[in-house]
C-alpha cells in the first residue's frame, strides 16, 4: 500500500525554489510554477487541507527569511506569492475535478436507480454510499413546480439546507430529475417526507408534491417513485387543488381506468348525449364535477361556478333529462361519478374516447 505523500513532502521543491531566487533574484519559471501546481494537485488527491498546507508553507518562508539580510526580503516574498498562488491553482484544481467526478457518480446512480436500469446488487453496493440502505423500505416524494429546477437552482439548496439541519442523521437522498425535486427517504420515516412537502411548496412558490407508498428493496424506489409521478399526473388530468397528495389515497383511480375500454364505454354511453346541449358538453360536465366535489350540496356548487341555485338547478335537470341519469338518485349519482372520473382523465370532450 502506497504511503500517502506528507505535507512536509511538498516543501522540498518550494525550498529550493525560494533558495534560488534569494541568490539570484529572479522570477519563478514556467516549468517551477507547473511543478508546484502538480504539486498542490498531488496534495489535494492525498486528502491534505489547503490551509494546513499553505501554514507549513508560510512558516517555510519565515524559515528562510530569518537567514537573509533586508535587501532579499522583496524578492523572497515576490516569490513567495508566485508559488503559493500555483500550489493553491493546482490544488483547487483537483479539488474541482474531485467534485466533478463525484457530482458524475452520484447522477449516475440516481439515474440507474430512478430508471431501475441497473444491476440491483450493483446497485445496493454504491447506494450505501449515498446514504441509503435497500434492507428496509424507502418512499419517494417529487415535488413540481411552475418552472424546472436543478441542483443548482435556489429551491433546490433551500430544501436542502433544511432537511440537513432537521433530519442530518437520517439516511435521506435528496436530488433532482426532469426539473422536479426528488427526496428519498425510509418508508418508516414519514415525517421526513412531510417535512420535504412543506418545504417543497414554498420554495417553489406553491408547487404540488406527491409521495409514493413505501416499498421494499431497489425496485421499491422505482415503484414509489412512479406512483409519485403517477400522482402528480392525476392531479394535472382532474385538476386537483392539494398541495401534497399521497399515493395511497389515489389507489382508485389506476382501478377504474385498468380497463381503459370499459371506461371509454362508459363515458361515451353515460355521458355522450351532453354533446346536443346549448353550448356543448363542457358546462353540463363542469356542472357535474362542481356538485360532487361539493358533496352534492346545491348550493355550494352553484357558488363554485358564480351560478344561482335556481340556475344550477336547471342544469341538473337539463342532465337529467339528457341522459336519463338522475344526479339526485344514488344509484345513477354513481354511475355519473364515475363517468365523470372518467372524462376527466380520458381527456373527453375535447378527445374522443
Amino acid at each position: 500500500m502506497t504511503r500517502p505523500e506528507a505535507p512536509d513532502d511538498c516543501l522540498t521543491e518550494y525550498t529550493r525554489i525560494l533558495a534560488d531566487v534569494c541568490v539570484t533574484g529572479r522570477r519563478l519559471t514556467r516549468d517551477e510554477l507547473e511543478s508546484l501546481r502538480t504539486q498542490g494537485e498531488r496534495a489535494a488527491e492525498h486528502g491534505h487541507g489547503l490551509r494546513r498546507l499553505v501554514r507549513r508553507h508560510l512558516a517555510e518562508t519565515r524559515a528562510v527569511a530569518a537567514t537573509l539580510r533586508t535587501t532579499g526580503v522583496d524578492q523572497l516574498l515576490a516569490a513567495v506569492e508566485q508559488a503559493v498562488d500555483a500550489f493553491a491553482e493546482g490544488h483547487e484544481r483537483a479539488q474541482k475535478l474531485a467534485m466533478r467526478q463525484e457530482e458524475a457518480a452520484r447522477r449516475e446512480f440516481i439515474d440507474d436507480l430512478l430508471y431501475g436500469r441497473s444491476d440491483l446488487g450493483r446497485l445496493a453496493e454504491r447506494a450505501e454510499r449515498f446514504g441509503l440502505l435497500f434492507s428496509r423500505a424507502h418512499a419517494v416524494a417529487v415535488a413540481q413546480g411552475a418552472e424546472p429546477v436543478d441542483d443548482t437552482h435556489p429551491a433546490t439548496r433551500h430544501v436542502e439546507t433544511s432537511l440537513l439541519a432537521r433530519f442530518a442523521e437520517r439516511r435521506v437522498l435528496l436530488t433532482t430529475k426532469d426539473g422536479r425535486l426528488v427526496c428519498v427517504a425510509p418508508g418508516d420515516q414519514d415525517d421526513v417526507l412531510a417535512f420535504f412537502a412543506k418545504q417543497a411548496y414554498a420554495a417553489t412558490d406553491g408547487g404540488r408534491v406527491a409521495i409514493g407508498r413505501p416499498h421494499p428493496g431497489a425496485g421499491g424506489v422505482v415503484h414509489s417513485y412512479e406512483e409519485a409521478l403517477n400522482a402528480l399526473d392525476l392531479a394535472h388530468r382532474l385538476d386537483l387543488q392539494e398541495p401534497v397528495l399521497r399515493a395511497a389515497d389515489l389507489l382508485v383511480y389506476p382501478v377504474l381506468t385498468r380497463d381503459r375500454q370499459a371506461m371509454a364505454d362508459l363515458v361515451r354511453d353515460t355521458l355522450g348525449p351532453l354533446r346536443g346541449a346549448r353550448g356543448g358538453a363542457q358546462p353540463l360536465l363542469d356542472t357535474l364535477t362542481a356538485y360532487f366535489d361539493a358533496g352534492c350540496t346545491a348550493a355550494e356548487a352553484a357558488r363554485r361556478l358564480s351560478l344561482s341555485v335556481r340556475a344550477f338547478t336547471y342544469r341538473l335537470e337539463r342532465i337529467h333529462k339528457l341522459t336519463g341519469a338522475d344526479p339526485a338518485d344514488p344509484m345513477h349519482r354513481y354511475t355519473l361519478q364515475t363517468a365523470v372520473i372518467g372524462a376527466r382523465l380520458l381527456g373527453w370532450p375535447d378527445r374522443e374516447v
